[in-house]
């Protein structure tokens, strides 16, 4: 066993050194209307092994329900009632599923012993902005009207992580009352890829030379300028905002999103966590085979509990 001491001194595990030399990068397919659903479909079927040994370690109750009229999955790890986490999955807003990101809501949940809700907001490129974002928010004001704001944690990773920010932000600026804290995993907050790490990219899941990931960009934000606090949230201002946490790696290709997400928040007067993963990659929370991924949700969960207070 390895603890999350080890980590910065030791370098990274000898098992993610070892996945790292198994996979290479490679690029993506672009997304098109014509083949998006077969990506999809592909997405969800190359994650089934991640799936299937997140639910037998943590054996939740899942249940599809519609909140705030957006069809979600719940994912319950026991019969908390007082508090909720809403969960906003990745893909670049062209790919993934709550279905994938069962890997991530379910330790979550179980820590929680308690309920994450995870939307299937509008994807791209059928759905551009501000689709995804109306279903976060019409989801995020339902929840209102049931928990009171410090019993919602909101999280999400890559591009979910954009969500919960710009869902955040359009709350705010409504009037609506935040939550009690926010939790993201690599967030997606440069959708003009400026960014150091951008540059540096050495990310063995998150390749840009392929022009994939810009299409994805581009699809989604359509003509909103590239700079828009609610395309690219690392331009918000971030004042009034909850607690924080954010997670990345040195090998993330959002790691400048991350750097510069955290920068601005703190800026801002918000008080926010940031922590680098020597050597991890874009959310390698997902790779839970690695001893770094069980520590990064851990310290995930903890942050969460100590927002919404223990079961």
């Amino acid at each position: 066993m390895h603890s999350a001491a080890e980590f910065p001194r030791s370098g990274i595990s000898p098992e993610a050194q070892a996945w790292l030399d198994a996979n290479p990068s490679a690029p993506r397919e672009i997304v098109t209307l014509e083949n998006a659903e077969r990506i999809r479909a592909e997405t969800l079927a190359g994650f089934g092994p991640a799936m299937t040994a997140a639910r037998a370690e943590f054996p939740v109750d899942e249940s599809d329900v519609i909140e705030g009229g957006v069809p979600c999955s719940e994912i319950a790890g026991g019969d908390r009632a007082d508090a909720v986490v809403l969960y906003f999955f990745g893909g670049g807003y062209v790919v993934g599923s709550p279905g994938e990101d069962i890997v991530i809501t379910a330790p979550i949940a179980s820590a929680l012993r308690g309920r994450v809700l995870a939307p299937l907001y509008p994807l791209s490129p059928e759905n551009s902005f501000p689709a995804a974002s109306d279903a976060g928010l019409d989801v995020y004001r339902s929840l209102l009207t049931a928990f009171t704001p410090d019993r919602i944690v909101v999280a999400g990773e890559s591009a979910g992580g954009n969500l919960a920010l710009v869902t955040m932000l359009r709350a705010r600026d409504e009037g609506l009352d935040l939550p009690a804290g926010l939790a993201l995993l690599s967030p997606w907050a440069d959708l003009g890829f400026s960014g150091d790490s951008h540059i540096t990219n050495r990310d063995p899941v998150l390749p840009l030379s392929d022009g994939a990931l810009r299409t994805m960009a581009d699809d989604y934000r359509a003509d909103r300028p590239v700079n828009d606090p609610l395309i690219s949230p690392i331009y918000a201002d971030f004042t009034g905002f909850p607690p924080t946490f954010i997670s990345t790696g040195t090998r993330d290709l959002l790691q400048s999103d991350a750097v510069r997400v955290s920068a601005a928040m703190s800026e801002d007067g918000v008080d926010v966590t940031l922590r680098v993963w020597e050597g991890m990659w874009h959310v390698f929370e997902f790779y839970r085979e690695l001893p770094e991924a069980r520590a990064s949700m851990t310290q995930i969960a903890d942050f969460i509990l100590s927002r919404l207070g223990p079961t």
